[in-house]
């Protein structure tokens, strides 16, 4: 056996230099068998590397080697078995992965006590906060935790505080939850958990970050943990996994370039590695495309972020509501409610919901999805769920023809939102904020924010959307807004005020609204004179 070659392998790997270590052991392995240990370093490496099939390849026979070799070791086997199967479930694999982690249990079936259990019954915490059972979650958690301290192993730990972090979010107790989960990531961050597990308790704690929109949390913790990642010479999921969730904050942060480059990365570099971080991305990019207006390839990257296990829910009703489809979109998001267990994943459904039923003329189903996304931010008491029911409160004032209350809710969402840094949230405020101004006849005030919407769209590459920003065409008759003109048009075409509020995806109270001012204006008193104004001015030809 090359001595040199396989202790300079071994010293790479506990180094984290992965591709070094990768091939030192390739090349001792030519030369001799590998030991198991060795086997098992190799199929870490690989797996950094990108190398998935080597790697799992690799780690079976190192679990092979600990299980029949010259001194079996179950207690390793078994721990290897559940990081095999781990990889498995990553894939997509479940039936896969499901059967290592019962070869796992097999193992440790009537042994002693030992730190393999406490691994292995880490995997009940997860099951219990995927069915909702938030309180069996935070119990075993600290189960866990008691064996992780009692063997002094800080990888299962972290794993165990992590789980109990989230559980007691999803409970309410988001400081206590958010305090538990800071800690998790310390030894992360501090190089201390076993690099594959590390993964894993990143992903949850920025999953929870951008349930509850706390841009500023996940920032910290995103910028702590490449910083971590730098000491790799490689580090392929990881690296992916980050590129992930930084593209959701280069998303809200308006750096929409930035965020297609991560996700196209993301979705090459882990198509056969990780699922789940692929079909996230492949969600984002949706989001991109529907923002910018782009509803056929929005749609498209939907149906893809599906068939990798991401819910296209709540965006595709969002495509839907922009292509006029606001019945089917509120069907999609009520059933997504019904079927959803998760409270923090209904909040992002309930704000959709505001929109659809606004868009479908089912204002009370709007006003009962505010009212419950507007619970859950007093739970959570998060400023980006603020922020969120600031905005909808707005939205759903607008469409119930309240222009005055709908004026200072938006002001205020807008503010929240600027502080928040979201630029295109803001310029949502903006839009709507201009409707309201309308509404209420200050021009001015509308044209000023219809101009900062339109800059910032225009600087993020969004075509404005066409039931919220509207710009004024030139010396309109009568002094008219621009969706003054618009509901003329259609009311000088015959259309009644509810049929007009479908087509302007607005409520009928608006359109009425929108109506009187137009009679003041142009100095008539019925539907019969404004439509002979509005052809005696060539507006319904156009």
């Amino acid at each position: 056996m090359d001595v040199d070659t396989l202790e300079a392998a071994r010293t790479a790997h506990a180094g984290h230099r992965w591709a070094e270590a990768r091939a030192g052991f390739l090349a001792a392995r030519a030369v001799s068998p590998l030991s198991a240990a060795d086997m098992a370093a190799l199929a870490e490496a690989a797996w950094w590397e990108g190398a998935i099939d080597e790697s799992l390849s690799a780690w079976e026979e190192a679990y092979r080697l600990f299980l029949h070799g010259d001194e079996p070791a179950p207690r390793p086997a078994a721990l290897l078995a559940i990081d095999i199967g781990f990889s498995w479930f990553l894939r997509g694999e479940e039936a896969m992965g499901s059967g290592w982690f019962s070869r796992a249990q097999r193992l440790l079936d009537g042994a002693a006590p030992c730190v393999e259990h406490g691994y292995l019954q880490s995997l009940a915490i997860d099951d219990a906060l995927a069915a909702g059972d938030y309180d069996t979650a935070v119990a075993v958690a600290r189960e866990v935790a008691d064996i992780a301290n009692r063997y002094g192993d800080e990888t299962l730990c972290a794993m165990a505080l992590v789980g109990h972090g989230v559980a007691l979010i999803k409970l309410g107790r988001v400081d206590d939850g958010l305090a538990v989960l800071d800690e998790a990531m310390l030894p992360v961050v501090a190089g201390r958990v076993r690099p594959a597990y590390a993964g894993n308790i990143y992903c949850q704690l920025m999953s929870v970050c951008h349930e509850l929109a706390d841009l500023r949390r996940a920032e910290q913790w995103t910028d702590a943990t490449a910083r971590w990642c730098e000491g790799f010479s490689s580090a392929v999921m990881f690296i992916g996994v980050c590129r992930v969730h930084r593209a959701q904050l280069l998303q809200v942060r308006g750096e929409w370039a930035r965020a297609e480059e991560e996700i196209a990365r993301v979705c090459e570099e882990l198509s056969t590695m990780n699922v789940g971080a692929v079909g996230l991305a492949l969600y984002e990019l949706a989001e991109l495309r529907r923002q910018r207006g782009d509803l056929d390839g929005a749609e498209a990257a939907y149906a893809e972020a599906h068939t990798h296990g991401r819910d296209p829910q709540p965006g595709l009703a969002r495509a839907w509501v922009a292509r006029g489809r606001a019945g089917d979109a509120l069907a999609a998001l009520q059933a997504a409610e019904a079927s959803t267990r998760d409270p923090l994943a209904r909040t992002r459904l309930w704000e959709a919901m505001v929109e659809a039923a606004i868009a479908a003329g089912e204002i009370p189903t709007a006003r009962r999805a505010k009212t419950a996304l507007q619970e859950a931010a007093a739970v959570y008491a998060s400023s980006g769920l603020v922020a969120a029911v600031t905005l909808a409160e707005g939205r759903l004032l607008l469409a119930e023809g309240d222009a005055a209350g709908a004026v200072e809710a938006l002001r205020a969402a807008r503010q929240q939102w600027q502080d928040l840094g979201a630029p295109y949230r803001v310029a949502q405020a903006r839009t709507l904020l201009a409707e309201a101004n309308g509404l209420l006849g200050d021009e001015h005030a509308a044209a000023l924010e219809l101009e900062a919407a339109s800059a910032t769209l225009a600087r993020l590459g969004v075509a404005a959307a066409p039931s919220e920003s509207r710009v004024a065409p030139a010396a309109a008759p009568g002094g008219l807004s621009a969706r003054e003109v618009e509901v003329l048009r259609l009311v000088a075409r015959g259309l009644t005020n509810r049929e007009a509020a479908d087509a302007l995806v607005v409520s009928e109270r608006t359109v009425a609204r929108h109506l009187a001012n137009i009679y003041t204006k142009i100095g008539v008193g019925s539907r019969t004179a404004a439509a002979a104004f509005a052809h005696d001015h060539g507006l319904v030809a156009s």
